[in-house]
C-alpha cells in the first residue's frame, strides 16, 4: 500500500514539472511570435506604402496586435505593440526613416488613439486567451484525471483479480476439509456401528453362554438333595441368573437387532418398538406401507437409529404417552416421520438444533448418517408436540451401501 502511495505521488510530481517545463517553453515561444509579427507587419506595410502612402499607418499594426493578444497573451501583445508604434513613428509616419514629427499635434494624438484601441484589443483578446487556456487546463485537468483513474480501475482490477483467486483457493481449501471431515463422519458412525455389532455378538456369544453354562450348573445343583435354605438360594439365583440373560439379550440386541441382517428393517422395528413401549409404558404405533422389502443395508442402518434415537429424545423429554412411526418406500425415495403428542421443543433448543455446531450428540449422529446418503432431515415442533421427518433417495451412495452389506454378511456369518 506504501509502494502504490509513493508511486501515485511519484506520478503527480512528474505531471507538475512536466506541465511546469511546458509552461516555460510556451512562454519564451509567445515573445518569439509577437517579435516575428511585429517584424511581419511592418514589412507588410512597406509592402503596401506605394499604395497607402502615409495614409493608414497603423492597419498591419492592428492586426499584428489582434492576432498576438488572442494567441499569445497581454505581454507579447505589448511588446508587439511597442514594436509596431515604433516602427511606424521611424518608417511610416511623415518625415519617415526618423523619430522626428512633421505634425506634432496630429501625429501624437494618433499614436495615443492607436494605443487606446491596441489597449482595447489586448483586453479583448486577455479575455479570450484566458478563457482558452482555462478551457485547455480543465481539459489537460481532465485527462489526467482519466488518466489516473484508468490506473486506479487497473489496479483495483488486479487487486479484484488477485482477492478472487484467493476466495477461489480458500474455498476449493474449505470444500476440500468439508468433504474430508464428512468422509470422516461417515467412517466414524460406520466405525461406531461395526464396534455395536461386535460387542453385541461379543455379549451373545460370550456373556450369553458363560450364563447359560452357570444356568445349567444352578440347574444341576437344583437337582441334588439340598437343605431348604440352599434350595431357595439356588432357585434365586436360577432366577437372577434368567434375568441376567434377559438384559444380556436385549443391551445386544439394542446395540445391533440380529433381525435387521437376518430378515430386514420391518422385522427389526417391529420388535424394537414392541420391546420399547413395554418397557417405557409409551403406546408407539408402527406403520409401514405395503411390502417394504429390503433396503441398502447402511440405509436401514439409518432409519433404524433415527427410530431408535427419535423414541428416546419421546421418553426423555416430550412427557408424550403416545408416539407414531411412519415409513414409506415410493418414487424411489424413503420417508421416515416420528410423531409425537408431547409438550415440544423450546425455541432456543430449535435454533440450536438447526446448527450442526450446536445439536446434540444424537441428533447431529442422525443428520450426518442421512447425509451420508443424500438425505434431508426437517423437526417441526410447537405446543401440541414434535414431528422429525427424514427423505432419503434409495441408491444415492452404492459404495457404502456396498460395504456395509459385506459388514453384515461377514458378523452373521
Amino acid at each position: 500500500m506504501d509502494t502504490q502511495t509513493s508511486s501515485s505521488s511519484q506520478e503527480q510530481w512528474n505531471d507538475v514539472e512536466e506541465m511546469s517545463s511546458a509552461g516555460s517553453r510556451a512562454g519564451l515561444s509567445r515573445y518569439g511570435v509577437a517579435i516575428f509579427t511585429a517584424i511581419l507587419a511592418l514589412i507588410v506595410r512597406g509592402l503596401f506604402s506605394p499604395l497607402l502612402g502615409t495614409h493608414d499607418s497603423y492597419h498591419t499594426a492592428w492586426a499584428a496586435i489582434v492576432f498576438v493578444a488572442w494567441y499569445c497573451g497581454v505581454g507579447p501583445a505589448v511588446v508587439t505593440t511597442i514594436l509596431t508604434l515604433l516602427g511606424v513613428w521611424y518608417w511610416f509616419i511623415p518625415p519617415g526613416h526618423s523619430f522626428a514629427l512633421s505634425d506634432p499635434k496630429a501625429q501624437i494624438t494618433g499614436m495615443i488613439g492607436f494605443l487606446i484601441l491596441s489597449a482595447f484589443i489586448i483586453a479583448l483578446g486577455e479575455a479570450h486567451r484566458r478563457s482558452k487556456e482555462r478551457s485547455e487546463r480543465e481539459l489537460r485537468e481532465r485527462t489526467l484525471t482519466e488518466k489516473r483513474l484508468r490506473a486506479r480501475e487497473t489496479e483495483l482490477e488486479a487487486l479484484h483479480s488477485a482477492l478472487a483467486d484467493r476466495v477461489e483457493e480458500r474455498t476449493a481449501d474449505l470444500n476440500v476439509a468439508v468433504e474430508g471431515l464428512r468422509q470422516l463422519s461417515a467412517r466414524l458412525l460406520q466405525a461406531q456401528d461395526d464396534e455395536r455389532r461386535r460387542l453385541a455378538r461379543e455379549l451373545h456369544d460370550s456373556v450369553g453362554q458363560l450364563l447359560a453354562a452357570i444356568s445349567m450348573n444352578i440347574s444341576t445343583v437344583r437337582s441334588t438333595p439340598l437343605t431348604p435354605e440352599a434350595a431357595a438360594a439356588a432357585e434365586e439365583n436360577a432366577r437372577l441368573v434368567e434375568q441376567i440373560s434377559r438384559e444380556i439379550r436385549t443391551m445386544s440386541h439394542l446395540l445391533h437387532p440380529p433381525l435387521l441382517d437376518e430378515v430386514g428393517l420391518a422385522s427389526a422395528l417391529r420388535w424394537y418398538i414392541d420391546g420399547f413401549s413395554k418397557r417405557s409404558k409409551i403406546a408407539v404405533e408402527l406403520e409401514i406401507d405395503g411390502d417394504f422389502g429390503r433396503l441398502p443395508s447402511d440405509m436401514e442402518i439409518a432409519v433404524f437409529r433415527m427410530v431408535q434415537e427419535c423414541l428416546t429424545n419421546v421418553h426423555r423429554h416430550s412427557n408424550s404417552s403416545t408416539a407414531e412411526v411412519r415409513i414409506t418406500n415410493e418414487s424411489g425415495e424413503v420417508r421416515v416421520e416420528i410423531r409425537d403428542a408431547g409438550e415440544g421443543i423450546p425455541l432456543e433448543k430449535q435454533l440450536s438444533l438447526s446448527s450442526s455446531q450446536q445439536s446434540g450428540v444424537g441428533f447431529r449422529g442422525m443428520r450426518e448418517r442421512i447425509k451420508q446418503l443424500g438425505g434431508a432431515l426437517e423437526i417441526e415442533s410447537s405446543g401440541d408436540g414434535t414431528i422429525v421427518k427424514a427423505v432419503m433417495p434409495i441408491g444415492k451412495s452404492p459404495a457404502n451401501t456396498a460395504n456395509s452389506r459385506a459388514t453384515a454378511d461377514e458378523e452373521v456369518a
